[in-house]
């Protein structure tokens, strides 16, 4: 069996490379198995066989780094999706265009069986969850790709805080990674969340304003996108502490989880996983059952691509659950537009969002 798989948007994360994780001589120039394209090579099962693009020079580049006929090289997704049966369709465009190019693929003649797109889910928590209502009704599975979900490392460890207990009641975490928010930061809270497996409730905070990345992507497009953080009360009654105001030159992804029963480090980018259990009132350094060392960027991130393709053809089989399912991709990005209310309206602001404050964008790329 072969699935056919096509990409909307040939830029960066679709497989030509993206700035602070590629070679930056070779991003635009030459296909990156760090990303969709080279995730679906990875694969057994599924083969990429058309793509679209608005950006007609982007669109050829790609087509020949990647070996994809002229014929199935289309200008807009429109022509796309009119024209192939599609089993995946991936969304690789700007976070601003997830929701119409998602909604757009799931109700079209290509009737895919699954959309993987990429992170954040969308600009407006209101566009997240149409997306998933979409996509619910036209029973197409929707694989946000928040990428630390498709690591093996990270699925053990929500096994071991879960079904194993391992830390007992989370009362407090404390996060850090680098600005911006949306392009960068939704990694660490959509990592948050799945760990706790937890909603936020109510949502304080602080918006820098800063966005290191504007100069060196040189954006055409206006972005709100920025630095920032705040407080976070989930509702599994855990206090949160978010900063990802940091440059990411000296920056860490880090997590710091306190429960009842122990405590749990993470700093991903140093590679230091580090676990203790509370033992007749003193914290005792343990190993983590059955993770072999830590979460490193080398080792498990852009291997992250190959096992979501996997992942999708998993599911393209009929086979487990979807592992980053839009309706979860959505609790980080309410956070992300809570601290953007809660910084400008100096106020704390609660979740679920009311209905006119999930209309409120935060663009970004």
């Amino acid at each position: 069996m072969t699935y056919r798989a096509g990409v909307i948007g040939t830029g960066g994360i679709a497989g030509m490379g993206i700035l602070g994780m590629h070679d930056e001589e070779a991003i635009g120039t030459e296909k990156i198995d760090a990303s969709h394209a080279g995730g679906y090579a990875s694969t057994d099962e599924i083969e990429l066989v058309a793509i679209s693009d608005v950006d007609e020079e982007k669109l050829t580049t790609f087509g020949s780094a990647w070996d994809i006929p002229l014929e199935r090289q289309y200008v807009g997704h429109g022509a796309m999706l009119d024209a192939e049966d599609l089993d995946v369709v991936s969304v690789c465009t700007p976070s601003f265009l997830h929701h119409e190019h998602a909604i757009d693929a799931a109700q079209s003649a290509a009737e895919p069986a699954v959309i993987w797109c990429e992170k954040p889910i969308a600009s407006q928590v209101s566009a997240a969850e149409e997306m998933v209502e979409v996509c619910e009704k036209t029973d197409t599975e929707l694989v946000v790709n928040h990428s630390f979900r498709f690591t093996d490392k990270l699925q053990r460890l929500h096994d071991l805080i879960h079904e194993q207990n391992l830390l007992g009641e989370v009362k407090s975490v404390s996060t850090q990674y680098r600005m911006e928010l949306m392009r960068n930061s939704t990694h660490v809270l959509d990592t948050l969340v799945y760990l706790l497996d937890a909603r936020a409730e109510q949502v304080s905070g602080y918006i820098t304003g800063e966005n290191e990345a504007v100069d060196s992507l040189d954006a055409t497009q206006e972005v709100v996108d920025a630095g920032g953080g705040g407080h976070v009360v989930m509702n599994d009654g855990s206090f949160v502490t978010v900063d990802c105001t940091i440059p990411r030159e000296v920056s860490s992804m880090t997590l710091n989880f306190v429960g009842a029963e122990g405590k749990l480090y993470l700093n991903n980018d140093d590679g230091e996983w580090r676990y203790w259990s509370l033992e007749d009132g003193e914290h005792i350094e343990q190993s983590l059952p059955g993770i072999d060392g830590a979460w490193t960027w080398e080792d498990d991130y852009k291997r992250s691509f190959a096992n979501a393709a996997t992942h999708i053809q998993d599911l393209l089989n009929g086979n487990g659950e979807n592992y980053s399912p839009g309706v979860e991709a959505a609790r980080s990005l309410e956070i992300i537009v809570g601290f953007y209310l809660s910084h400008y309206t100096g106020s704390t602001v609660d979740i679920p969002l009311a209905k006119s404050l999930r209309e409120v964008a935060v663009t970004s790329w």
